[in-house]
């Protein structure tokens, strides 16, 4: 029980850093309410599925591959940029007393999360390079089926954070003013735009080292 809390854990301290999907659930919760920032979570979750997928497949030595670098950073780059954007282009159109979606579909939310945590160099290094040797290391050491319960166990900590982010989010939105609000939009579209900025300094790194 305790290696499974520990698992539950990993999956927790995987979530929890602030990072670009935060910023998104943040900012989706605040305007759109609580499904909306679930929906970023959920597909940012189900990235993580497939790079676990991935390293199970034994494929995590493409990451050491440059131009397979340079690509992942640039296509982060413009992801978070974009998102970013967008955040910012909508921060003053929201209103407290409209509690609906504002118009914004569900699998727009999903799709964000999904591609935020895809294309997440981070994210990759995590799950390709660290989780792999984790993985190969407890392969060795216990049977396929007690690697599955660990694996679950990490899904459980990521929906876990997921969902008190999602809860976090649109509880916020009652406590706050309008002009607060469009304040906290432009600051997550900033920090969005920010990590963008990052991971596009990474991939020129890459290329012209």
């Amino acid at each position: 029980m305790s290696m499974i809390l520990t698992y539950v854990f990993l999956g927790l301290s995987l979530a929890a850093p602030i990072g670009p999907v935060n910023a998104a659930q943040l900012d989706r919760g605040i305007k759109n309410g609580f499904f909306h920032a679930w929906l970023v979570g959920l597909g940012a979750t189900v990235a993580d599925g497939i790079y676990m997928l991935l390293v199970f497949l034994g494929v995590y030595h493409l990451i050491e591959i440059p131009f397979v670098q340079s690509f992942l950073w640039l296509f982060g780059f413009f992801v978070l940029v974009y998102t970013g954007i967008e955040s910012l282009n909508s921060a003053g159109q929201i209103a407290l007393n409209d509690m609906g979606s504002n118009g914004e579909s569900y699998i727009k939310s999903f799709l964000a999360g999904f591609f935020m945590s895809l294309f997440n160099p981070i994210t990759i290094l995590f799950w390709l390079g660290i989780f792999g040797s984790i993985l190969a290391k407890t392969m060795t050491s216990y049977g396929t089926g007690q690697v599955t319960i660990y694996i679950i166990a990490i899904f459980v900590g990521i929906t876990l954070w997921d969902v008190t982010m999602a809860a976090l989010s649109s509880t916020l939105r009652r406590f706050l003013t309008n002009r607060l609000l469009t304040v906290i939009s432009v600051i997550s579209g900033l920090s969005l735009i920010g990590f963008g900025v990052y991971f596009g300094i990474q991939a020129a790194t890459v290329l012209f080292s």
